[in-house]
């Protein structure tokens, strides 16, 4: 096993990360800016070292002082989590050019997917189905004009170098795409560097499904069952669930099956994740795009699956085998996880501020992964996200008994927080029947 880790990231994913290391013996060091210096994951490192200011660019997102603090604590091995560098090849390789581990899959998989476009192409060319849409890049608006006029409207406007939900948009008319085009290319531009634009198909009435690979050591890749990531705002997660009320047996072998080749066509090593989109009238699913990195909502799929995703992620980094069998996966029970933000529960604006009251939930099937605690504040610098809720039952309505009392025990004050749309949720209708699509945010929103 890897002897020491620094964890390239903070809040809740840098603990989630130290917690399975300490567990494995391995030391760890963690990184932060000066606005985090009082956050849980810093003192539970084996080892601190500041790398910059608050402004992440500064110090998360600074490659150069990520190296300098590997190099001055002799880590052996980076971490990246999500965000950040995580999806970043260049980094990637640096990272290994300096003799360190990366814990990630290789730059080759991250460059091979990182371009939503290029992706596209690769997938089909390996049998996994794709939405109808272009196979190279609009250059200008008359060619998302003519791309749109073969595929029909509406259609997405997608930024080809996005990622998270951000740079997309729909048009439904000629006139919208013209707007779009414009917005999305400026955007993409501003935020990615890439000004390139794809045109897709888009589904009125569409679920969002993704499925957990892990490319092991031995070369091979095994797919660790689905994830529902339907209840959305502005194109971005609030709560995933596993298995999905949507799949079959029958869609989740076919599902399974297209995203192993998606990891086998790139040569994929370590977690990943192929988000797909499903339409529930048709039970037709199409390639998304791949997360080459560990996603947020990884805890459902180690709750049903039993198997610690991060210590797997290190055992593969490592060379090793894998510590569970991957003929014998078998998934088991219902998780639910919700993404609790510093937002208000209502148009999910954020709302930083100090923490004055932070009490978690316990009970049977209960997990927090949280990156704050009394007495901490929630600053404007980074994402919204302060803790995850997960919930475990033996089927679906026991995990929605219990993730609505965990809601209910679940205290924060000082920052503006989301958990009473939780509680919200799980007195819907649609929700709890399983039968909802990427809409139901906006319809419960709509009755308001």
């Amino acid at each position: 096993m890897i002897e020491s880790l620094l964890v390239a990231n903070r809040g809740e994913i840098a603990r989630r990360i130290i917690r399975t290391a300490r567990r494995l013996g391995v030391r760890t060091i963690a990184v932060y800016s000066e606005a985090d210096v009082d956050l849980p994951f810093v003192r539970e490192a084996d080892e601190a070292i500041c790398v910059g200011p608050a402004n992440p660019a500064q110090s998360y997102r600074n490659p150069e002082a990520i190296l300098a603090a590997a190099k001055s604590t002799n880590a052996r091995a980076v971490h990246p989590g999500y965000g950040f560098l995580s999806e970043n090849a260049d980094f990637a390789r640096t990272v290994e050019a300096n003799g360190l581990i990366w814990v990630g899959p290789g730059a080759d998989a991250i460059t091979a997917m990182g371009d939503k476009i290029n992706a596209r192409n690769l997938m089909a060319d390996a049998g996994v189905p794709v939405a109808p849409g272009t196979t190279e890049p609009a250059a200008d608006v008359e060619a998302a004009l003519a791309a749109a006029g073969t595929i029909g409207f509406p259609v997405m406007v997608k930024a080809a170098a996005g990622g998270g939900g951000m740079g997309m948009a729909v048009a439904s008319d000629e006139a919208g795409l013209r707007t779009e085009y414009d917005k999305v290319r400026a955007f993409a531009e501003r935020m990615f560097g890439d000004g390139s634009v794809l045109i897709e198909r888009y589904f009125p009435r569409v679920r969002h499904v993704e499925v957990q690979i892990l490319g092991l050591a031995d070369g091979r890749v095994v797919a660790l069952g689905e994830r529902e990531c339907s209840v959305q705002r502005r194109n971005q997660k609030l709560v995933e669930e596993s298995p999905s009320p949507a799949v079959s047996a029958e869609l989740r072998e076919r599902l399974l099956a297209a995203a192993v080749r998606a990891g086998e066509a790139v040569g994929y090593r370590n977690a990943g994740t192929v988000e797909c989109l499903l339409d529930p009238m048709t039970g037709e699913f199409f390639f998304l795009e791949m997360n080459t990195r560990l996603q947020v909502e990884h805890p459902v799929t180690e709750l049903v699956y039993g198997v610690d995703l991060v210590e797997e992620q290190l055992r593969v980094a490592a060379g090793l085998e894998p510590g569970f069998d991957p003929a014998a996966l078998t998934p088991r029970g219902h998780a639910i996880e919700l993404r609790i933000n510093a937002e208000d529960p209502k148009r999910f604006l954020p709302g930083p501020g100090a923490v004055t009251a932070w009490t978690e939930p316990t009970g049977e099937g209960v997990r927090v992964d949280s990156g704050y605690a009394l007495g901490t504040t929630v600053t404007p610098f980074y994402d919204s996200l302060m803790a995850k809720l997960v919930v475990y039952g033996a089927d679906r309505s026991e995990a929605i008994a219990r993730a609505r009392t965990a809601v209910a025990g679940f205290e924060i004050a000082g920052p503006k927080c989301n958990l009473p749309f939780f509680a919200e949720l799980f007195d819907n209708a649609e929700f709890v029947g399983g039968d909802y699509d990427t809409g139901i945010v906006g319809r419960m929103r709509a009755k308001k």
